[in-house]
């Protein structure tokens, strides 16, 4: 099996498989999922924002940004 890592450690090019959501607030979560973003999908690393800003990521063909803090809550196994 893959080892997993947060999402925020996965270096910008990089493609991964969503493993676990943890602890995130529930309508996040909602949201998250209603935009494909849930275990099983694959996600990639597009970009970080600058001075510690949102990252970039493309799941099923639409760009997300999200806050740090919910990318360290995104556990993915690497492709």
């Amino acid at each position: 099996m893959n080892q997993t890592t947060p999402l925020l450690n996965l270096q910008p090019g990089t493609i991964g498989s969503i493993y676990a959501i943890k602890e995130m607030n529930p309508i996040l979560r909602r949201r998250l999922y209603d935009l494909g973003v849930h275990e099983g999908s694959v996600v990639s690393m597009k970009q970080r924002g600058p001075f510690g800003g949102p990252v970039t990521l493309e799941c099923n063909g639409q760009l997300l940004g999200i806050r740090l803090k919910e990318a360290r809550e995104i556990e993915v196994s690497v492709c």
